[in-house]
């Protein structure tokens, strides 16, 4: 134990000297600075002493739902999960190649230290920087949030394991590509790389899901229309009337009914497929959105970012409610359990760390 936390406080140590980690910290520091700076008005938003008129008012979100939104749509998911953790890979991406290219292996390795527990020392110590990183940004908006909002809001800090965990899965990633190819900016960029597939493949997921429940919208606002029209021709034969022109509806309604269900059917395909990719990669986007479900932001804001209805894209396709087809892909997303969002990502970052750890064992420094 006194040799592993050894090795936490080198760590540590190696990554306060580096500017980035305080560069890092003062830029989330003025994040919270402008994020306190801003308020919310019964006339609209205000900006230090400037007020704007909005459709965004105290009226419509209360202060501590206002801040508690803005914390999470700009604090955890751009800030955060984007700016604030592509500067934490960058000063990460070096802590693996530097290790084994230095010369600091073949003097740690002389010593009794098991190379598994050398290497899990090293990887969990990488993840000090977000860490630490979130633990203030968090705290500091705690305190915004409490002082400008009047809510003190503890659940807020959900968002340091939730965001500790979306970098885990690509800092595993960047461990990996370190040690194979000994260079810390091959490791960055591969990584990024990684990550932008990675967010490919969920936002492909995602737009099909939307597509797939527009048509089964479509499909069920058509099975309805078919069966009004043969009502009607039904009732018109019974009176004996010409039911021509109500016979060729039935025709065209059946005939756009069974083209929409064939186009589901292959979006469902398509779905099926791509859902299947996902599960086996890393959720970076879906675990950054339990933060969401935690602090209940999508419900808040509800009735501001409801699209407004639509109709079907084609003149002759079933028509939709676009504000009910954005509802069911919501409820889709969220009713994916935590378990499945968390459990499936950490089996992925477990197959590579245990990969890494193999490679590490082995390898002849």
């Amino acid at each position: 134990m006194t040799q592993t936390a050894a090795l936490f406080r080198d760590a540590y140590r190696a990554l306060s000297a580096k500017k980035l980690f305080w560069i890092v910290l003062v830029l989330s520091g003025l994040v919270v600075a402008v994020f306190a700076m801003v308020g919310v008005t019964p006339e609209g938003i205000s900006i230090l002493w400037w007020e704007l008129e909005a459709p965004i008012n105290s009226k419509v979100l209360p202060p501590d739902k206002f801040y508690k939104a803005a914390f999470v749509t700009l604090g955890i998911k751009f800030w955060l999960a984007w700016i604030a953790s592509i500067l934490a890979l960058v000063s990460t991406a070096s802590i693996i190649p530097d290790f084994i290219s230095s010369g600091a292996i073949e003097l740690t390795l002389s010593k009794p230290i098991g190379r598994l527990r050398l290497f899990l020392t090293k990887y969990v110590a990488g993840l000090l920087f977000v860490t630490l990183q979130v633990a203030v940004f968090t705290a500091a908006s705690f305190l915004v949030i409490g002082l400008r909002g009047g809510a003190w809001e503890p659940g807020l800090f959900w968002a340091v394991p939730y965001t500790v965990l979306f970098f885990s899965y690509l800092f595993s990633v960047c461990a990996c590509l370190g040690l194979l190819t000994r260079s810390g900016v091959a490791a960055l960029l591969l990584t990024l790389l990684a990550w932008f597939l990675i967010f490919g493949v969920h936002t492909a997921e995602t737009t099909l899901m939307y597509f797939q429940e527009r048509s089964a919208y479509q499909v069920e606002s058509g099975t309805r229309q078919l069966e009004s029209a043969e009502r009607a021709l039904a009732e018109a034969l019974d009176r004996g009337e010409d039911a021509a022109a109500r016979r060729t509806r039935v025709e065209d309604r059946a005939a756009r009914l069974a083209d929409v269900q064939a186009r589901a059917g292959t979006l469902n395909a398509w779905h099926g497929y791509l859902f299947t990719a996902k599960t086996v990669l890393p959720k970076t986007s879906e675990t950054i959105e339990l933060l969401d479900r935690t602090l209940t932001v999508s419900a808040d804001l509800e009735n501001i970012d409801a699209p407004a209805d639509s109709q079907a894209f084609g003149r002759n396709d079933p028509p939709v409610n676009e504000r009910e087809v954005q509802k069911r892909v919501a409820e889709r997303i969220r009713a994916r359990s935590p378990l499945w969002v968390v459990g499936t990502s950490l089996l992925f970052e477990a197959a590579v760390v245990l990969l890494t750890a193999w490679v590490f064992a082995r390898r002849d420094f």
